[in-house]
């Protein structure tokens, strides 16, 4: 069942533009009948399932989108260059698909220089608060900016500087997020 539950939030996330593995796991147990939690499965496994999707029925633009989503990466990055950007997320990981927006996070101990910089370029955007777990004890309240440029949308985290030291915990709360200077964008967007 665990393996079902996984698949069918994959299939959400791919189809549906689901973004958030939690809110897919939810749907999926709910469309399958599922109550038990300890039927669900773990990020990690909706991750898995999501790329054995995308290798089975993307296979054909997949590959595409995601190098167009790490040249506009590249680019925003060269960008936003005084805040040190670091790419996180589907982009970087490989399972980025039609839905998939740019996730990047930015380091400035002013978070309003980031909106400010934006605005200062023109560039409009809306702004929210995110929850990032810091360690398995601690929690920080991140602005966020999210906007659009081309084909592809943009979503920037802006941390405090201290932040380019340790990085949030990931989906599944246990270790750091991977996270992807430019130089390393670089060498994922050419292979």
């Amino acid at each position: 069942m665990r393996i079902r539950v996984a698949d069918e939030a994959a299939r959400l996330i791919q189809e549906g533009g689901l973004r958030d593995f939690a809110d897919a796991k939810r749907k999926a147990a709910q469309r399958l009948g599922v109550q038990d939690d300890a039927l669900l499965p773990r990020n990690s496994d909706i991750e898995q399932a999501l790329r054995e999707r995308l290798a089975l029925f993307s296979s054909d633009r997949q590959p595409q989108r995601l190098r167009q989503l790490r040249l506009a990466a590249i680019e925003a990055m060269e960008f936003l260059k005084r805040f040190e950007p670091r790419l996180v997320g589907a982009v970087l990981d490989g399972t980025a698909d039609d839905y998939s927006v740019v996730c990047l996070h930015v380091f400035t101990d002013e978070p309003d220089a980031v909106g400010h910089f934006l605005t200062g370029n023109g560039i409009p955007f809306d702004r929210e608060d995110r929850r990032l777990r810091i360690d398995p004890r601690r929690e920080i309240t991140a602005p966020t900016y999210l906007f659009s440029a081309g084909d592809a949308g943009f979503d920037l985290t802006a941390l405090p500087v201290d932040g380019l030291r340790q990085a949030p915990l990931d989906r599944n709360g246990r270790k750091p997020l991977d996270r992807a200077a430019i130089a390393r964008v670089r060498k994922l967007s050419d292979a």
